[in-house]
């Protein structure tokens, strides 16, 4: 099986492969047709969906992943949270599934919720560049006990069920 990932970031890649091993996996950069910094489940999904279905019909795989991660206020825990979805096709089915989230800091939500995007924004509060390529802010903000990479495998693996099992 052939798998093309909407993505050139590494972090994707790699958690791609993780959610789909012994399987070839090609990363190609697509536009997600959402802003840069998805707000909100819709836009996120909408994202994710975007990317899984530019990939597949950009290559002659046999299914298109995409992986986005977004910022959503959520009312009942009072915060601004970092959300991780990811959309999986082969054409005609479609598989969804979400990462975990995580509460933002004040800072970083405040920042985010003004328009700033999230990885910009660690990357200045911790004074370096790339975060959003290597542990993220998931790894950041959970002291490493998990990262971006673990984190989307999760989002990728709960899309790919319906490919994975015939429980659906």
């Amino acid at each position: 099986m052939r798998v093309a990932v909407g993505s050139e970031n590494p972090v994707k890649v790699t958690a791609t492969r993780r959610a789909f091993p012994d399987t070839v996996v090609e990363p190609i950069g697509v536009d997600s047709g959402v802003p840069e910094q998805p707000r909100g489940r819709e836009e996120t999904i909408t994202g994710a969906r975007n990317r899984a279905g530019a990939a597949l019909t950009q290559t002659d795989a046999d299914l298109g992943v995409g992986i986005e991660g977004g910022v959503a206020p959520v009312d009942a825990a009072a915060g601004h949270f970092l959300i991780m979805w990811a959309a999986v096709t082969d054409g005609d089915r479609w598989g969804v599934g979400a990462g975990p989230s995580l509460r933002l800091p004040d800072d970083v939500a405040e920042r985010v919720a003004a328009g700033e995007e999230l990885g910009p924004v660690m990357d200045d509060l911790l004074d370096t560049t790339g975060v959003a390529k290597r542990e993220g802010a998931a790894g950041i903000l959970t002291g490493h006990a998990i990262d971006r990479e673990s984190a989307l495998v999760h989002a990728v693996a709960g899309a790919a069920g319906p490919f994975l099992t015939d429980r659906y």
